[in-house]
């Protein structure tokens, strides 16, 4: 069996002392300051800074903060806690991750396999700056080739009446220190049970520009209505079917001379393309969740 070595591109490479920070709040003066001025006391030299406010007059804050911090593991747990002090004043949700430290990434996928290919090419590159923990899916298709990897694949076949024993099984053996886990092309729905373990945690990507053709067969559904643009996106899972917040989208203008298989194909190249985008935002934690909309930085 070949195993193929994972490429580490240099400029992920000596992060330790690196962090970043991500902050939603009502909207108020002195947000930026009080930040700024807490991390300067705390040592800390801001490399990249991003923001946004819906609206000045009652809105939301966003913020997403890249520093280095000398000694960051030492150092991380009191300014955790000294952080709260500026957190409670403003309200704030925020977290604090170390750039060091991997996501780990649990993938699901059905029988399909654009999508998880390009997500192993970009792992296998160095450009999915993340660790890929295991392949999960209904169907045995994809095990050889995700082994070839050296990516432990989980068989676990689903049908309507071992649906809910399946997903405890998914459960057991993803375990507690997955990140987020991502649909490549998975083609099961999602129990609300299962939703909650990983709220805004459960990427899917969806072979239309929503919303579009629903249900089966959709590019059947696009040539027979003569679609001029086709899609994907990708987005956050929720209870409400392929209406979760939108993280990426693409399109491509096709013609009334693409028959069916040409727009398939066209169709997985977005899909691939759009769903690496949002993984790659998701685990550069660049997307912050408001209501049933994304902020992406």
């Amino acid at each position: 069996m070949e195993i193929h070595a994972k490429q580490v591109r240099p400029d992920v490479k000596n992060r330790a002392d690196r962090a970043r920070m991500l902050i939603s709040c009502p909207d108020g003066p002195g947000i930026v300051a009080a930040v700024s001025h807490f991390l300067h006391q705390h040592g800390a030299n801001i490399v990249q800074s991003d923001q946004y406010t819906m609206d000045p007059a009652g809105g939301m804050f966003f913020m997403r903060i890249e520093f280095d911090l000398p000694q960051l593991s030492v150092n991380l747990p009191k300014l955790e806690a000294d952080f709260t002090e500026v957190a409670g004043r403003f309200k704030m949700d925020w977290s604090l991750s170390e750039v060091s430290r991997k996501k780990k990434l649990a993938i699901f996928v059905s029988k399909e396999d654009h999508c998880l290919v390009e997500l192993l090419w970009q792992w296998q590159a160095g450009d999915l700056d993340a660790d890929i923990a295991l392949v999960v899916s209904n169907h045995l298709d994809m095990k050889d080739y995700v082994e070839s990897f050296g990516i432990p694949y989980h068989h676990i076949p689903v049908t309507a009446d071992t649906k809910k024993d399946a997903e405890q099984r998914q459960l057991d053996v993803i375990g507690d220190d997955i990140d987020v886990i991502i649909l490549a092309r998975y083609m099961q729905i999602i129990s609300p049970m299962f939703i909650e373990h990983f709220r805004n945690r459960i990427i899917n990507i969806h072979h239309s520009f929503l919303p579009a053709f629903v249900g089966g067969k959709p590019y059947a559904q696009a040539y027979n209505r003569g679609v001029k643009i086709i899609g994907a996106t990708a987005h956050y899972v929720t209870e409400e079917l392929d209406g979760g917040p939108i993280i990426e989208q693409d399109v491509q203008r096709v013609s009334h001379g693409d028959d069916v298989s040409e727009l398939k194909r066209i169709g997985r190249t977005i899909e691939r393309v759009v769903l690496a985008r949002a993984v790659k935002w998701h685990v550069e934690d660049r997307v912050l969740v408001h209501e049933n909309k994304t902020v992406v930085f």
